[in-house]
């Protein structure tokens, strides 16, 4: 009997080893933890957890064959492919105070992006005290935050958080491909990066700096033609103080790069990695929380949040299945897509570069703005492909998403194909667990700081660069909402969008501009291109770089108010009772060239004429503060209105509303009337 159970036990551990494994977290190593000074509402005390999680991955199991050569990586006893994840966490310290609820925070570039939430914060405190946190919003609902590295290609070091993905290929079998990296010079420089002019990042390595792959090119014009720097005009190095130094993550040009073009470097890289394994990474974590009662925050519910490159990372997730873990268990039960405009990203193709984004005026032609764009399905009316970006439900069909954008991923990030058809002709739905919100007139992702510097100005006009709108307290209610539809089945409020039924789209060259003196308008919206990444780019691999580029999609914008301010959507206090015209886009005036383009993310502040006679002698067609209030008594009255109709419709939270009019009222003693 004891020679057979030893057999059986034997049979069952071999099995066991021969098994797929599941989707799991293989460990969780702790670094620091530390209480946080002060208490947070009914949730008391949080503790500040840091460290590193890590994953392993089975190229087997059929929730994994959608990441890119995963089944190339290199692999552990088990047959795994190994990844490791930096954290920090935020908790409830007595677990029986949580709401139950973990938000994941997508990270951005290896930067905490749930601060957007958190009024008055002090950002130069300690991490360890309440200061650092302000009001606190989520912790106060005893929400547990973890802050995830995903993305493979942050550099070492800082306060980034980091993502360890697996090598594909191997010495003896090396893979190479194409790599592309553009850059659009504003200044005079020598030198220029292989990796996104937003900052430095972790590049592919040239394969042979020899190779004639490599090939430096420039151009005028986005679309323009392309003219071929000679290879004996450029090489691989940088300008160090004066001193050129061989450097393979540069290109050096001793008659320097023109400031105005467009220059483009593609060569034959090598030593690519199991990008998509971020995607993968975020899955487990959430399912961990969820799934494994030993975990160090054991939850019910999970929400992800991205904002703009991860906003595009939470459609790119839904887009390609990753909600569904190893085991067929739903990872996430709700999504919040901020500022993700139309896009997904370069978050799971071989050679991927996730910093890779698409602006205005640089970054052209990568993988983010591809079809599909809308939630239900559609026909491309030029290539004759029918698809959603939900066409996989697999695990999502009952999960929760919010996508909300401001008024500038309309001109910047193509936001409007969201609810249109690709034709431009139709609006389109979106599913039944699926809500969407547009912030009218706000900037790219976050408010400029107030109040502008003078320095800000623009010269010769009464404008300034950055929008202020302080989109975040539109964002804290519909936050809330999401919160409580994930856990509490409460009906968010009613979908805010422009649309083009109700003639609140349009496109940029009919928009009927107020008249602003010496003030130019924008007219030329970021449009994004049928592009061609060659035959196998449905497995994941580029073959054409760069891609063949086709027809551009239509794209509109929103209508806006004899002020200049949007309609159609979410109307802030600001946008209810001007003081001022919030333009969600800035022009690149004063650039040496495309002046008539956009500038990324930032858009324009104009305070309205104060009377009558200076609206009149300065020729600006918006009303002026005297006509529409008289004095600051009926302005604050106007306020108090609004933020009750914002209350009312739950886009604004009851608790806000003391922050919201003391904005105002500074606003007033800012650009309102002089008392007499």
């Amino acid at each position: 009997m004891k020679i057979a159970r030893l057999l059986l036990l034997s049979i069952i551990f071999l099995a066991a080893m021969a098994a797929p494994a599941d989707a799991r977290v293989v460990r969780v190593e702790i670094l620091s933890r530390a209480d946080i000074s002060g208490s947070f509402g009914d949730a008391g005390t949080y503790e500040r957890i840091t460290g590193r999680v890590y994953f392993a991955f089975d190229p087997r199991n059929p929730e994994n064959r959608k990441i890119v050569d995963l089944a190339l990586a290199p692999r552990n006893a088990r047959g795994e492919v190994s990844a490791v994840s930096e954290f920090v966490m935020l908790r409830p310290k007595d677990q029986s105070r949580s709401a139950n609820l973990a938000v994941i925070d997508i990270v951005n570039r290896g930067g905490i992006t749930t601060f957007v939430f958190n009024l008055a914060r002090a950002g130069s405190a300690s991490p360890e005290t309440a200061e650092f946190y302000g009001d606190a919003l989520l912790m106060k609902r005893g929400v547990t935050i973890v802050a995830l590295g995903w993305q493979w290609d942050v550099l070492p070091g800082g306060n980034t958080l980091h993502f360890q993905a697996p090598p594909v290929g191997s010495p003896r079998h090396p893979i190479t491909g194409l790599v592309r990296s553009d850059i659009t010079i504003d200044t005079a420089t020598s030198s220029i990066p292989l990796w996104h002019s937003l900052a430095p990042t972790l590049v592919y390595p040239a394969a042979d700096e020899n190779d004639s792959a490599n090939t430096l090119t420039v151009r005028d014009d986005p679309t323009g033609p392309r003219t071929v720097v000679p290879r004996a005009e450029w090489r691989f190095a940088r300008d160090s103080s004066g001193v050129i130094v061989h450097d393979p993550r540069w290109i050096y040009m001793a008659k320097g790069f023109t400031p105005g073009r467009i220059y483009e470097f593609v060569y034959r890289g090598r030593n690519p990695v199991v990008v998509g394994t971020g995607l993968a990474s975020v899955r487990d974590m959430m399912s961990y929380l969820k799934y494994d009662p030993s975990a160090i925050a054991h939850v019910r519910y999970g929400i992800g949040y991205g904002v703009s490159q991860t906003g595009r990372f939470i459609r790119h997730f839904l887009y390609q299945g990753f909600n569904t873990d190893e085991r067929g268990r739903v990872a996430f039960d709700g999504f919040f897509a901020h500022t993700a405009g139309a896009g997904r990203g370069s978050f799971n193709h071989r050679f991927a570069q996730p910093s890779r984004d698409a602006q205005p005026y640089s970054t052209f032609f990568y993988p983010t703005d591809v079809f599909p764009f809308t939630s239900v399905a559609t026909r491309d009316p030029v290539t004759g492909q029918r698809a959603g970006l939900r066409d996989n439900l697999r695990g999502s069909s009952a999960t929760k998403v919010f996508y909300v954008d401001g008024g500038h991923e309309y001109w910047g990030r193509a936001a409007s194909l969201t609810s249109t058809t690709p034709d431009g002709k139709q609006d389109v739905g979106f599913l039944t667990n699926e809500r969407r919100y547009v912030i009218s007139s706000a900037q790219h992702s976050s408010p400029a700081a107030w109040p502008l510097p003078e320095t800000a100005r623009i010269d010769g006009t009464s404008a300034y660069r950055g929008d202020p709108l302080d989109q975040r307290l539109a964002l804290r209610a519909l936050m809330s909402s999401l919160i409580d539809w994930v856990a509490l089945k409460k009906e968010p409020p009613s979908p805010v969008y422009p649309k083009l039924a109700t003639g609140d789209l349009v496109r940029a060259a009919d928009l009927k501009f107020p008249q602003i003196s010496n003030l130019s308008v924008a007219r030329i919206p970021n449009e994004p291109y049928r592009v061609n990444f060659g035959p196998r780019w449905v497995q994941g691999i580029i073959d054409r770089e760069p891609p063949t580029v086709g027809a551009p999609y239509p794209v509109f914008v929103s209508r806006v108010d004899s002020v200049g301010n949007e309609l159609g959507g979410i109307r802030s206090i600001e946008v209810l009772v001007p003081l001022a015209t919030y333009y969600p886009w800035q022009l690149r005036s004063g650039m040496p060239a495309a002046a008539d383009r956009l500038v990324s993310f930032r858009g324009t502040f104009i305070p309205l004429p104060k009377t009558e006679a200076e609206r009149r002698a300065s020729g600006d067609s918006r009303p002026s503060i005297e006509m529409l209030y008289g004095d600051r008594a009926k302005f604050l009255k106007r306020v108090d209105d609004g933020l009750s109709s914002l209350i009312a419709r739950r886009l604004l939270l009851p608790d806000d509303s003391t922050a919201a009019r003391n904005r105002m009222a500074d606003a007033w003693d800012r650009y309102g009337l002089t008392s007499k």
